[in-house]
């Protein structure tokens, strides 16, 4: 008691020490301001020239508002008062410090509430925060606390482990049970942060202490956890759906990955942002939408395949929840493969590709599907002009067991009769379905996943001939958490591609002829999360292929035709890796891998043998070498390096460079520039190398205005080696000696990606241009025709310029639209550019190849987007979307083709949308 009285007069003393020093302040002055339709800058900065006062606040919360004031010799409170009128937005004035602070949603108290220390004398018993250990023994008095202000307590702490401990756990969606990918797990104004991967499993090795980790995912609310570790342990978090206010920008650790993360080359896309790009015929499109990413190309409208940094359709690999797939669309290449409703997300490497994945040259589009609903059923349907689309999905046992399916299928008859009378009976449909079952054992340590998808298409063009193609493809995984430190995969599963065509009008000359390829495949992934430093992946896979190339029949035993089947190709392909994520210090990550590949062509089979030093014709045979099953007929291996590294100058921007190499052993032969049905996949064999490139890239990432903008440029070239193209007149159906009709050419690729993107706010979206060029080259000597006499010439799908715009603009959250536009530089062709008599007729005369471009290319789409009313309680949500797509009614050109007629060879044009497509979708959730 001795010491009250002091002190009560210290504290006196201070109390008068401040009330002087605020009374020393001088008063804002007047403020007087007329601005109308202005930004929160200008506003703020007329107010400090007139007040004296500094001004704090948030840049990013005020994106997209405008004010009109008009404020008239005023005080600075009314003023501000004025102006924040009928907005969540508060100020607090401080005096002292000549500062004025500008929340959103919540106030600055600058003192302490009346009777404070009153009330603080009174309550004399300890209150136990949830969680909070109480070291007394008083009256303990409950308070309810929210998850965020309760305190977690991990471990054991009368035990704790020396030195660093792991926490772990699992980030979801509290709504749907669904993991949550790329959620940010960090502690505030420090560097230490990690991301969870596709399944939300996140590891973070810290010391043992008391934390506040913030957590943060894109479309989740930002959320926060309050933990004491004493030794290693899990913490799952949930994470509820974010209802983003229309002049709201959400800034979160989530964007700057592109800045933060070591990878380059790397863009992911969320199944919300790809909704919103407007397509052919109004349905969401996971290739479309890809194809609007710098550095990603296409031949053109109704392409199957996509081309990246001056690849071809071949050297993609795409994985669809770990499955291969080999066409990835339907309806001519109209729709892609992949329904919209199941889909999460999409990754795609165009460089920096991690060491796990290998096999192709130029990129890796892994697409990923939902787990399915843990909580509840609900489902969705739409319907459109010409497809129609279900998935329901739901528990099998509440939070372990959840399924999802989807289905697809069109009724495109009647637009087919809106064709020219020469196609008034054609025939196209196709359909697919997906099914995804996920289960989570008592032990909370063992998962499995099982995927199945299979897709068909058939169509007919008003002839005799009926083409269909038809995906397969079977996923088993399992995952087990070892500790918190080491986790793995175990993936099983089974891929088919099968087409088949076939001809019925001449009875004596009907036909069928078929292709499939088939492979089994297994592999292991493990994940070390070694120190908050290091972070090392390996694992290993292998694939065994089985290639029916193909087998030619007759249709039924009254046709003529004499069977033929060129024989099968079967091979092994496997690869280990190791790779490591260093983090050398907050500014510079290292990312640094190998993967060594060992591929080996098997019997049973013929291979033909050829004299060395001359061309490869079937004059030059030399032998055939037989061989008998299990076989090893050829061998190829090799490693492939993998390198990137990424260093912040700022917070905000960084620099990154990259290398990489890969090698290809299967290879697609097509006498068209997109993939077609028709096409052929050939294995390496003793004739034909394994293609092989290596790339060079270097970027630049900034973001500006608090993240919400970022900006990057990167540049690349790329070197290819015996990447197949074909002689003059080149067979490839049915052909047992291909090797005697196809070329191994050099090449290389250089660019430069740019790229600006705003992804929240009332408007987002983005732009982005690329220069790139594909150049071969097929000069040597010993492999017979060379092309353009050994120059350099484009790739048929080499376009110089390309840019594009994706913009969306929402007005209520009932309302949005969508503007894009696209341009790019046409492709190259071949015309004939005269004609000479021989053999006693004329013939054409053709230029160099792909010496020519057909006409540049130029598209602009609308989209509208009205969704029904957002009642929580409602059974059903509705939408609608229409639009207008190619709205100038541009006649693009694909392609260009030439007749003879009386005597002339005339050029044609084809276009495949020569005029506007409108389009409307029906949408349901419930």
């Amino acid at each position: 008691m001795r010491r009250l009285p002091l002190l009560l007069a210290t504290g006196l003393f201070l109390l008068l020490c401040c009330g002087r020093l605020a009374a020393q302040q001088p008063a804002p002055k007047p403020v007087n301001l007329i601005l109308n339709d202005t930004t929160i800058d200008v506003i703020l900065q007329e107010f400090e020239k007139q007040s004296g006062y500094h001004f704090y606040y948030d840049r990013a919360q005020f994106d997209s508002l405008r004010f009109s004031i008009v404020i008239s010799n005023q005080p600075l409170q009314k003023a501000l008062e004025q102006t924040f009128e009928n907005t969540q937005f508060h100020f607090t004035i401080m005096a002292d410090r000549q500062s004025v602070f500008i929340t959103k949603g919540v106030s600055i108290k600058t003192s302490l509430p009346e009777n404070f220390f009153a009330k603080a004398a009174r309550d004399t018993t300890i209150r136990e925060v949830a969680g909070v250990p109480d070291f007394g023994d008083k009256k303990k008095v409950r308070v309810d606390a929210s998850v965020e202000n309760r305190l977690f307590e991990i471990g054991n702490k009368n035990n704790p482990a020396p030195g660093n401990v792991t926490l772990a756990g699992v980030v979801r969606n509290v709504k749907t049970g669904e993991p949550v990918v790329g959620a940010t797990i960090a502690i505030p104004n420090t560097s230490i942060a990690t991301a969870t991967d596709q399944y939300g499993y996140y590891s973070l090795t810290i010391p043992k202490g008391r934390y506040v980790f913030s957590v943060q995912g894109l479309g989740m609310k930002d959320t926060k956890r309050q933990v004491v570790l004493y030794t290693a342990g899990n913490l799952n978090i949930e994470m509820d759906e974010r209802v983003t206010s229309l002049k709201e920008v959400i800034v979160s650790a989530a964007k700057v990955a592109n800045v933060r993360n070591v990878q380059m080359g790397t863009e992911r896309l969320t199944i919300r942002a790809i909704k919103q790009i407007p397509t052919a015929f109004g349905e969401a499109d996971i290739i479309k939408a890809v194809l609007t990413l710098p550095g990603v190309k296409s031949v053109g409208e109704a392409s199957t395949g996509f081309n990246v940094r001056g690849g071809s359709a071949d050297q993609n690999l795409i994985l669809f929840n770990d499955a291969t797939i080999y066409n990835p669309s339907h309806f001519f290449g109209f729709f892609s493969a992949f329904n919209p409703d199941i889909v999460k997300d999409v990754e795609l490497y165009k460089s920096s590709i991690p060491a796990k994945y290998g096999g192709r040259l130029a990129s890796v589009l892994d697409i990923s599907s939902r787990e399915g609903n843990k909580k509840e059923f609900t489902g969705s349907a739409g319907i459109g002009l010409i497809t129609s689309r279900f998935n329901i999905e739901g528990p099998i046992q509440k939070d372990k067991t959840s399924f999802i399916l989807g289905a697809r299928t069109t009724y495109a008859g009647w637009l087919l009769n809106l064709l020219p009378d020469e196609y008034e009976n054609s025939k196209a449909s196709f359909y697919d379905v997906n099914l995804n079952i996920s289960h989570q054992f008592d032990n909370k340590k063992d998962y499995l996943y099982a995927t199945g998808y299979i897709s068909g298409d058939r169509f007919n063009l008003n002839n005799d001939t009926t083409y269909g193609y038809n995906n397969g493809n079977v996923v088993l995984k399992w995952k087990h958490i070892f500790n918190n430190k080491l986790t793995g995969f175990l993936t099983a599963g089974y891929d088919r591609y099968a087409y088949h065509i076939q001809s019925e009008k001449n009875k004596l000359n009907a036909y069928k002829l078929g292709f499939d390829i088939n492979q089994l495949n297994a592999k292991a992934d493990f994940t070390w999360y070694l120190s908050p430093e290091h972070t090392i992946d390996f694992g290993a896979s292998t694939i065994r292929y089985k290639l029916n190339p193909g087998n030619y029949e007759p249709l039924d035993k009254t046709s003529m035709i004499m069977p033929d089947k060129v024989p099968t190709e079967q091979a092994q392909e496997s690869a280990i890796y190791l790779s490591e994520r260093w983090n050398v210090t907050p500014e510079l990550s290292i990312q640094a891998g190998a993967r060594y590949s060992f591929y080996q062509y098997l019997g049973p089979g013929n291979i033909n043998q050829y004299a060395p030093g001359i061309p490869k014709t079937e004059d030059n045979i030399t032998g055939v070498g037989t061989y008998g099953k299990g076989d090893v007929i050829k061998t190829y291996h090799g490693p492939e390096w993998r390198v990137s590294a990424r260093y912040s100058i700022t917070p905000t921007f960084s620099v990154k460079a990259g290398y990489n190499t890969q090698r290809q052993y299967i290879h697609m032969l097509s006498n068209t520039t997109a993939i077609s049905p028709t096409d052929i996949w050939k294995l390496s064999d003793p004739n034909i190398k394994p293609q092989f490139g290596d790339q060079v890239s270097f970027g630049l990432y900034k973001n500006l205005r608090s993240n919400s903008i970022e900006t990057s440029v990167e540049v690349y070239y790329k070197n290819i080696k015996d990447y197949l193209d074909y002689k003059s007149g080149a067979n490839l159906i049915m052909n047992d000696h291909i090797e005697t009709d196809v070329i191994g050419t050099r090449g290389r690729a250089y660019g430069l990606e740019l790229m600006i993107k705003k992804q929240n706010g009332k408007l987002n979206g983005w732009i982005s241009y690329t220069y790139s060029r594909i150049l071969l080259k097929m000069d040597d000597p010993t492999s017979g025709e060379q092309i353009n006499r050994g120059e350099e010439y484009p790739a048929n799908y080499d376009k110089p310029h390309d840019v594009t715009m994706v913009s969306n603009y929402r007005f209520t959250h009932r309302f949005s639209i969508s503007l894009n536009a696209t341009y790019s530089t046409g492709r190259p062709v071949t015309l004939p550019i005269g004609r000479y008599y021989y053999g006693g007729s004329w013939r054409a005369l053709y230029a160099d190849r792909n010496a020519y471009r057909i006409p540049d290319y130029f598209r602009t789409d609308f989209a509208m987007i009205i969704d029904g009313n957002h009642k929580v309680h409602q059974k059903f949500h509705n939408s609608w979307t229409i639009g207008l797509y190619n709205i100038t009614g541009r006649k693009n050109p694909y392609s260009v083709y030439f007749t003879s007629e009386n005597g002339r060879v005339n050029g044609y044009r084809l276009s495949i949308f020569g005029n506007i497509i409108p389009f409307i979708n029906y949408n349901i959730r419930f």
